[in-house]
């Protein structure tokens, strides 16, 4: 697919354009920072994007899921583009009246070790973004950690791997709703709303796509519903266990009536028991490789 067709949604045209803009008033290097967040975080827009792609490529289901996978995982590399976009242009240039004013905020302040200018100007910009990539973005956390491929999830379970989606797009919009709120900028706020409202109809797409699976196939819960049950101990299939000290959760959906998946009923256990003889003691390590052994060596072993 083209790049004007991710940014567009599938519209060919001979001017590509961003799907929502990417224009901050102001240069703001701190601002910049925390922005990497949101786009190679662990929950940032590169750890949605890839899980939704890789799955829809995987996908051997229905072919409605596989589009609507796709239809996501698409506009989410707009989203990745639209962050890139806004971060270089916070970075093309850095003022300092722009890190004074993020000095000013205490929240931000105290995220960064101070509310002191110096501290702000020192602490405050990534500096990465001037040595590595030139005031351009980084496949990296605010931290600089780089982007992993281990966020990417996809599973060949359409219903476990639709139930890590909402977690996702979750912390996504959690964290992008706390940046909402980090910011005077006008235009980022703007933009930080666009991607916030297309979180909500992320959830909720996943949401209705675990519904749809669950009550008319081909997965339902407990995934992989296609395990034999018979398989499992099915003693401790619906037991509560409270292993801390506390009771408050005997009063919770979880540990009474029946279960979610309709094939059982919720059992309270206030104590639970080991219902193992086994200690967990280990047999002695081979002595060529040195680990501590049960009884001291003797003298004679040693020489």
């Amino acid at each position: 697919m083209a790049a004007g067709q991710s940014r567009r949604c599938g519209t060919v045209e001979p001017r590509s354009h961003l799907q929502f803009d990417a224009k901050p008033e102001r240069s703001d290097p701190v601002l910049a920072r925390m922005l990497q967040e949101p786009l190679g975080g662990q929950w940032g827009e590169m750890s949605v994007m890839m899980p939704h792609l890789f799955q829809g490529w995987n996908c051997r289901g229905p072919q409605k899921y596989k589009d609507m996978i796709m239809d996501i995982g698409t506009e989410e590399i707009a989203h990745v583009e639209m962050l890139a976009t806004m971060i270089a242009r916070l970075l093309e240039n850095s003022p300092v009246e722009a890190q004074e004013d993020a000095a000013r905020n205490s929240v931000v302040g105290a995220v960064l070790g101070g509310s002191w200018v110096e501290d702000v100007i020192v602490a405050g910009m990534n500096p990465q973004h001037a040595l590595v990539s030139g005031s351009g973005a980084m496949p990296a956390d605010s931290v600089g950690y780089p982007w992993n491929a281990k966020y990417t999830i996809a599973s060949g379970n359409l219903l476990a791997d639709f139930r890590f989606n909402v977690t996702a797009e979750g912390q996504g919009r959690l964290q992008v709703s706390r940046l909402f709120n980090l910011t005077n900028d006008p235009g980022v706020k703007r933009m930080l709303a666009f991607m916030i409202a297309r979180d909500t109809m992320h959830q909720n797409q996943c949401l209705a796509a675990i519904e749809e699976t669950a009550a008319n196939g081909p997965e339902e819960t407990p995934v992989p519903s296609n395990f034999p049950q018979s398989l499992e101990d099915g003693r401790v299939s619906y037991q509560f266990w409270n292993c801390s000290e506390d009771t408050e959760s005997s009063e919770g959906r979880w540990s009474a009536g029946t279960t979610p998946d309709g094939e059982g009923t919720f059992e309270y256990l206030a104590s639970p028991q080991p219902i193992s003889s086994d200690e967990g003691q280990l047999n002695a390590v081979d002595p060529r490789l040195y680990g501590t052994p049960t009884h001291p060596v003797p003298k004679t072993a040693k020489e």
